[in-house]
C-alpha cells in the first residue's frame, strides 16, 4: 500500500523526526506528554478499578445470594455497595471515557496531540492519588464510607474519618475531570485539520465536546454539595442539618442536579462510540447525522431539568411531580431518536457481525430495554412504589453495564488494532461478548421482579420469597465477572505484548475517519503537520 502524503510531502501520520526520541521506561509514562501514552495509562487504570469494584459487588451477591447473614454484617455491607457505586462511576466508567478521548479524538480531527499535553498528564496523575484513598477507607477507623454513593445526609454528617477521605478523592477526582474537559473542549474547537468543519466531525467527538461541557457545568455542583457536607462535619455548618435549621433534601436537590446530567455524562460517549461501529459495518453512511448532532445536544440540555424524578418520595407537591415526569419523559424524545438512527443506518445495510458490531447491536438491544425501564420510572405514581427497590437497581445497571462498558468493549475491540497493532482472536472475542451478554440478563433481569415485588436495596438480609431470583442474580455476577476478567487475560494481554496476527492499516474495510489513514499500530507521533483532507474530512489527499 502506498503512503499517503501530507501536503508537506511526508507519510501522513507518520512521525519522520522523532520517532527514536520516544522516550522508553519509566519515564515515557510518568512524564507522558503524548495523548497515546495517556489515554492508555487512562484505560488500564479504569479497567484495574473496574476489577476492585467488581469484587465489591461480588461482595455484595455473595452476600445476597442466600437469605441472613452468611458472609459480612450489615455495616461492611453497606460499606460494600458505597464504596462499588463510587468506584464503578467516578474509577472505572469516567475515566475509561476519558482514555478513548484522549486516544481517539487527536486522530480523529488530525491534530498532532491534545491541546494542553502537561495538564493532561497532570489530569492523569491526580487520579491515582484518588483511588488510593478511596479503595483504602476501607482501612480506616470505623471502615469505608456507608451513607450509599449518593451520600446523602444525614448519614454522612455520622461516618467516620474515611468519610472525609472520601470527600477530598472526590474533589481530586472532579478537578482532574475539569481538567479533562477543558483539555478536549479547547482541542476540538481549535485543532481541527483544515476541511474539518464542526459537521464533518466523527460522531465521537461530538458526544465528547457536549460531554465536556456537561462535566464543567456540574462538577463544580457536586464539589459544593461535599464541601457544605465537610463543613457540616467539622466547622459548625447546619446546611442539612434539622437541628440548626438546616434541611437533608437540600442535599438531594444538589446532587442530583449534579447527577442527573452525570448520568449522561456517562452514556453520551457511549453513543459516539456505537455512531462509530455501526456504520463500519453495515457499510453506509450514518442515518441522519445532523438529527444526532442535535438529539446529543438536546438530551444534555434536558438533563438539567429532570433531576428531581430520584425524589419523588421526599414529600414533593403534585405540581413538581407532574413537571419532572413530564420533563424525564420529553428526554426519551431525542434519545429514542438515536436508537432509531441506529436501526436506520442498519436497515438494508451489508452487515456483517465481527465482534465490535456485536457488542454495539448488544448496546442497542440492552441499553433500549433499560431505557424502557427508566420511562415506567418516571411515572411518578408507579415510581412512588419501586422508589429504592431493585427494580431501580436493574434499571440504571441495564444503563449503565450494558450501555457505558458495552460500549466500551466495543470501542476496544473496534480501535484495538489501530491501537497495539495486532488483532484479536475473533473467537474469544465473540466468546467474551455472548457469555457476558447471558451473564449480565442472569444477573440484572430477575431484580426487575424482585423489585416489583417489594424488595429494597441496600439491604444485607431479605426474607425467604425473594430467595431464588437472588440466587440465580448472584451466580450470574460471578459469570460476568469471571467473563472481564477473561478479557484481560485473553484479548488485552495478547493485544498488550502484541501477540497475534498483525493489523492492517484498516482492519474493517467500510471504516470511515482520519485513525485508518495511520498505519497499525498509530506511530507515536501523528499529524505532526496538519494533513490536507478530501470534502468528506475523513480521507487525506496529497
Amino acid at each position: 500500500m502506498s503512503a499517503v502524503l501530507d501536503p508537506h510531502g511526508h507519510a501522513a501520520g507518520h512521525d519522520h523526526h522523532h520517532d527514536h526520541h520516544a522516550p522508553t521506561g519509566w519515564r515515557r509514562w510518568v512524564f507522558a506528554t503524548n495523548h497515546k501514552d495517556i489515554g492508555t495509562m487512562y484505560l488500564l487504570f479504569s479497567f484495574a478499578m473496574l476489577m476492585i469494584g467488581g469484587l465489591l459487588a461480588l461482595g455484595i451477591r455473595l452476600e445476597l445470594a442466600k437469605p441472613g447473614l452468611q458472609f459480612v454484617n450489615p455495616e461492611l455491607f453497606n460499606q460494600f455497595t458505597t464504596m462499588h457505586g463510587l468506584i464503578m462511576v467516578f474509577g472505572a466508567i469516567m475515566p475509561a471515557f476519558v482514555g478513548f478521548a484522549n486516544w481517539m479524538i487527536p486522530l480523529q480531527i488530525g491534530a498532532s496531540d491534545m491541546a494542553f499535553a502537561r495538564m493532561n498528564n497532570f489530569s492523569f496523575w491526580l487520579m491515582i492519588p484518588a483511588a488510593i484513598m478511596l479503595a483504602g477507607s476501607f482501612f480506616m477507623p470505623g471502615g469505608a464510607p456507608a451513607a450509599g454513593w449518593t451520600l446523602y445526609a444525614p448519614l454522612t454528617l455520622q461516618m467516620g474519618p474515611s468519610m472525609d477521605a472520601g470527600i477530598f478523592a472526590m474533589h481530586i477526582l472532579g478537578a482532574s475531570s475539569i481538567m479533562g474537559s477543558i483539555n478536549i473542549i479547547v482541542t476540538i474547537l481549535n485543532m481541527r485539520a483544515p476541511g474539518m468543519t464542526l459537521m464533518k466531525m466523527p460522531m465521537f467527538c461530538w458526544t465528547w465536546l457536549i460531554t465536556a461541557y456537561l462535566l464543567i457545568a456540574v462538577m463544580p455542583v457536586l464539589a459544593g454539595a461535599i464541601t457544605m457536607t465537610l463543613t457540616d462535619r467539622h466547622f459548625g455548618t447546619t446546611f442539612f442539618n434539622p437541628a440548626g435549621g438546616g434541611d437533608p433534601v437540600m442535599y438531594q436537590h444538589i446532587f442530583w442536579f449534579f447527577g442527573h446530567p452525570e448520568v449522561y455524562i456517562m452514556i453520551l460517549p457511549a453513543f459516539g462510540i456505537v455512531s462509530q461501529i455501526v456504520p463500519a459495518f453495515a457499510r453506509k453512511k450514518l442515518f441522519g447525522y445532523a438529527s444526532m448532532v442535535y438529539a446529543t445536544a438536546s438530551i444534555a440540555i434536558l438533563s438539567f431539568i429532570v433531576w428531581a424524578h430520584h425524589m419523588f418520595t421526599t414529600g414533593m407537591p403534585v405540581t413538581g411531580q407532574l413537571f419532572f415526569m413530564y420533563a424525564t419523559m420529553l428526554i426519551a424524545v431525542p434519545t429514542g431518536v438515536k436508537i432509531f438512527n441506529w436501526i436506520a443506518t442498519m436497515w438494508r445495510g451489508s452487515m456483517t457481525f465481527e465482534v465490535p458490531m456485536l457488542w454495539a447491536v448488544g448496546f442497542i438491544f440492552v441499553f433500549t430495554m433499560g431505557g424502557f425501564t427508566g420511562l415506567i420510572l418516571s411515572v411518578a405514581p408507579v415510581d412512588i412504589q419501586i422508589q429504592d427497590t431493585y427494580y431501580v437497581v436493574a434499571h440504571f445497571h441495564y444503563v449503565l453495564v450494558a450501555g457505558s462498558l458495552f460500549a466500551l468493549f466495543a470501542g476496544v475491540y473496534y480501535w484495538g488494532p489501530k491501537w497495539s497493532g495486532v488483532m484479536y482472536s475473533e473467537f474469544r472475542g465473540k466468546v467474551h461478548f455472548w457469555l457476558s451478554l447471558l451473564f449480565f440478563n442472569i444477573t440484572f433481569f430477575p431484580m426487575h421482579f424482585l423489585g416489583l415485588a417489594g424488595m429494597p436495596r441496600r439491604y444485607a438480609d431479605y426474607p425467604l420469597q425473594f430467595a431464588d431470583f437472588n440466587l440465580i442474580a448472584s451466580i450470574g455476577a460471578f459469570g460476568f465477572g469471571f467473563m472481564q476478567v477473561y478479557f484481560f487475560l485473553f484479548i488485552v494481554l495478547p493485544m498488550m505484548r502484541g501477540k497475534g496476527e498483525k493489523a492492517p492499516q484498516r482492519p474493517w474495510e467500510a471504516a470511515e475517519g482520519l485513525e485508518w489513514e495511520v498505519p497499525s499500530p498509530a506511530p507515536f507521533h501523528t499529524f505532526e503537520n496538519p494533513p490536507k483532507l478530501d470534502a468528506t474530512a475523513t480521507k487525506i489527499v496529497a
